[in-house]
């Protein structure tokens, strides 16, 4: 079926199926499920592997630091304090890169295998793929035989005319083709069934594939989390509309049962997080918006495959049915590959449940690389040097995002350059940067040849990949305080781990932010340089455009009026590095957080 007669197709209502207890190793005895469809007696059977990678971010190259970290049972490094995984005694293994993905997927490949993806595979890339539009990490997937994957939030960055653009070939509009000349556009495509083009109803990419691998057909139906309009600038996703996942993938079941399609595979841009430092292949998930999808698909789906949030686990969940089915996922960054291993029955086109098993394999760098893509990064390093190794600024020492809990010297760092950036033209008077931006540390030891304390522009990249736009409104102090009563912060009674999300202030504010209080009233005594701010007052806020349109759930931003554009975020950092250089850590304490 042709991208365009599967935008045609109908989109389902968005009516909840019901959700399943996740089942969890032995978990404790429950009261028997409904007997579900069992397996029939196989027939003649066509084995499967799937190898299955998620949330790449156009890692290329080796990730370094925490992202270069995984927990792994067969690990040759052990952490001897729990200052790497909270653990003492824990294996991990150093893992993810590109010419390593590759060796290893040649390892476990066999005759009937297929590789496909769950989302964000690019978007919020490091410079060597960002600064050619991901094109880059595309081609590379292609030449490692990607059949399909879900679309993920991060897909969506650019808009969805970009991510057809990659899809179906041509030059970058604005910025013309990549030193590899005319795009060409991909052999896989991006799925996703539950998004549709607000207004019309119909499909804005395609919602499945199907692949025939020995006489027997097996349909790949595509999600992307619905909350993706919280996560992207409101520019990437105009005109799309993100449906409920379970509703819109047991539509599409429909459509492929009739098809005769009866072993069938969700990709879902989706996941849980886990009790942390497990290993990979164990079920460490705390139920969450991955395991509702994965418990209540349709029986007819037999396999579900997971991202988004960057973990690691291979787990059974009963669907509707009563059935086990498997749900997985592969970290990120390239440092897992998920192998699942299933019989297709012949006779009845149908996957065979008993007969699927799953596994997450480290991709770890202990084994040689695989030369031909070692020599395909080289070339992009090459092309990209000119503008990633172009010195921007000096930094004392370390400026980190510390454990990313409450405010961070990167944080206040990056606030205090969009101020600058916006004060100008934008009248700012505050700044705040959401912490889900600041990707990674900037390190006083030298990356390469620059020298200790150097920043470069590739690194400065690496910290704000996004290329968000700087803009500024005007909100009162009342909507000052709501806005930032919007911010995060609770303890889990169990495990006393911390889910928050506060924005990272420019120098010019302060408050009090008290945890122990009820949510809106947690924030007090706001000033803008030293002064009291009333509710009255007009204050001029600078924020990039993913906040500015209500990222992160932070909505109060979308009342603000008096809307002016700026410089894009990259080059306010990079100008803010250049006139204050060298750069010392800023202190903290900006906010006042009681805990």
């Amino acid at each position: 079926m042709t991208r365009a007669s599967l935008t045609r197709l109908a989109v389902a209502g968005a009516a909840v199926v019901g959700v399943a207890a996740l089942t969890m190793g032995t978990a404790a005895a429950a009261p028997p499920p409904p007997p579900g469809k069992p397996d029939k007696k196989p027939g003649p059977s066509v084995p499967v592997r799937l190898l299955t990678i998620n949330d790449l971010h156009g890692n290329l190259e080796p990730p370094t630091g925490s992202s270069s970290r995984i927990l792994d049972p067969n690990g040759a490094l052990t952490d001897t304090d729990g200052s790497l995984t909270g653990i003492a005694g824990a294996k991990y293994s150093i893992a993810g890169g590109a010419s390593y993905l590759a060796a290893h997927l040649k390892q476990l490949r066999d005759p009937n295998t297929l590789m496909v993806a769950a989302g964000d595979l690019i978007g919020a890339s490091p410079l060597l793929s960002a600064a050619y539009h991901d094109e880059p990490t595309v081609a590379l997937l292609d030449k490692l035989g990607l059949t399909a994957s879900s679309a993920g939030n991060h897909e969506f960055d650019e808009g969805i005319d970009e991510l057809n653009r990659i899809m179906n070939g041509g030059c970058h509009p604005v910025d013309g083709c990549s030193p590899a000349g005319t795009w060409k556009g991909t052999k896989f495509d991006y799925l996703g069934a539950n998004v549709v083009k607000e207004g019309k109803g119909d499909y804005a990419l395609p919602p499945y594939f199907i692949k025939k691998i020995k006489g027997v057909d097996i349909g790949f139906i595509g999600l992307v989390t619905q909350t993706t309009p919280n996560i992207v600038t409101a520019a990437g996703i105009k005109g799309l509309q993100f449906t409920e996942e379970v509703a819109a993938a047991n539509k599409v079941s429909k459509e492929l049962a009739k098809r005769g399609v009866k072993a069938q595979i969700v990709l879902v841009h989706e996941g849980d997080n886990i009790t942390p430092n497990q290993d990979p292949s164990s079920c460490p998930v705390v139920p969450g918006n991955g395991s509702r999808i994965a418990t209540g698909l349709d029986p007819q789906i037999d396999l579900v495959i997971s991202g988004h949030s960057h973990q690691a686990y291979v787990c059974k969940v009963k669907d509707p049915a009563g059935q086990d089915r498997v749900y997985t996922q592969g970290s990120s960054f390239g440092r897992a590959i998920t192998q699942i291993d299933f019989l297709v029955d012949h006779k009845t086109k149908d996957i065979v449940r008993s007969s699927v098993v799953a596994k997450n394999n480290v991709v770890t760098r202990t084994i040689a690389p695989d030369p031909d893509t070692e020599a395909y990064i080289k070339t992009w390093q090459e092309r990209v040097s000119t503008v990633a190794n172009k010195p921007i600024g000096q930094i004392t020492a370390n400026i980190g995002r510390g454990s990313n809990v409450g405010e961070t010297p990167l944080g206040d760092l990056i606030a205090d350059a969009q101020l600058e950036a916006t004060k100008d033209g934008g009248n700012a008077e505050i700044a705040l940067m959401n912490p889900g931006g600041v990707r990674t540390d900037l390190t006083f030891a030298q990356s390469g040849s620059e020298g200790d304390g150097v920043v470069t522009y590739g690194e400065a990249f690496q910290v704000q990949p996004f290329n968000n736009l700087m803009q500024v409104v005007t909100l009162t102090g009342a909507q000052l305080k709501a806005l930032l009563e919007q911010q995060i912060w609770t303890v889990d009674p169990v495990t006393g781990g911390i889910t928050q999300r506060i924005l990272q202030p420019s120098a010019s504010l302060t408050y009090t932010f008290d945890t122990t209080k009820a949510v809106g009233s947690r924030v007090s005594d706001i000033k803008i340089n030293g002064t009291a701010v009333t509710d009255a007052q007009q204050i001029r806020v600078a924020a990039n455009n993913f906040l500015v349109g209500g990222g992160d759930g932070f909505s109060v931003f979308t009342q603000g009026t008096d809307l002016w554009s700026g410089p894009l975020d990259i080059d306010a950092f990079v100008a803010y590095m250049g006139a204050h250089s060298p750069v010392a850590p800023p202190a903290t304490g900006r906010i006042n957080l009681i805990r």
